[in-house]
């Protein structure tokens, strides 16, 4: 059999088993999922685990306690403004609301504090208290937590009170977006993963090669080269 031959068949039977691996990593083996969701729920499990930044983010926001606010804020809709109102009263504020449109005056860090509360809950997964607390979806709360106080950064912006922005876009960023992106994914230290952790790692490395090689040794019995 010529060299060509062979790095053909070589490559072929190194593709095809390339595939028959892919095919049962998509299978749904992994504790009733495929082994890509599988991974995916193991790194966001150890992500979410070094991702805690609310208690810092409180100590950082009490430094607005007093701090009074006075904004204009154009929901989506009038069931929005509704919704919203609810969060805000909560810490403390006084809303009118006309429409989609809510007037809000109040205490900064007041209302920074009860959308950490909230956050908080919803980190420990435990949507259910936010539920009591408002009565509609937690999911909801923490999305409308969102666009409240993105529309705050951008009145407090304009008022060109900048450290108060600073701050609220630390209290979306740190808080309200982590705690809406891990709600219901239970947190894991690596050290108890370690071992499936190195094995992830070491695998990608020998399977992205794997195919590599599989495709060189195909063109290769093919005829066809590298060259520069």
């Amino acid at each position: 059999m010529s060299m060509e031959k062979k790095l053909k068949k070589r490559g072929i039977m190194m593709l095809a088993a390339f595939f028959v691996v892919l095919g049962v990593i998509f299978m749904p083996i992994f504790n009733g999922v495929n082994g890509l969701d599988f991974m995916d729920n193991l790194y966001n499990s150890i992500s979410k685990q070094s991702a805690y930044f609310i208690p810092a983010v409180t100590e950082k926001a009490k430094q607005h306690n007093g701090t009074a606010v006075d904004l204009e804020l154009l929901m989506k809709d009038e069931q929005q403004a509704q919704q919203s109102a609810k969060l805000l009263e909560k810490g403390g504020a006084t809303v009118v609301v006309t429409g989609s449109t809510m007037k809000v005056t109040g205490d900064l860090g007041a209302i920074l504090q009860n959308a950490l509360a909230d956050s908080d809950l919803m980190y420990a997964n435990d949507g259910t208290k936010i539920v009591e607390k408002y009565g509609y979806n937690e999911r909801q709360v923490l999305y409308n937590w969102y666009n409240i106080l993105k529309l705050t950064q951008k009145n407090l912006n304009k008022q060109k009170n900048f450290v108060e922005a600073d701050i609220v876009s630390r209290v979306v960023k740190r808080a309200v977006q982590v705690s809406y992106n891990y709600y219901t994914i239970e947190p894991q230290s690596i050290m108890d993963a370690l071992l499936l952790v190195s094995f992830s790692l070491v695998f990608y490395v020998f399977y992205t090669l794997w195919y590599g090689y599989g495709i060189m040794y195909l063109f290769e019995g093919l005829g066809l080269k590298i060259g520069h």
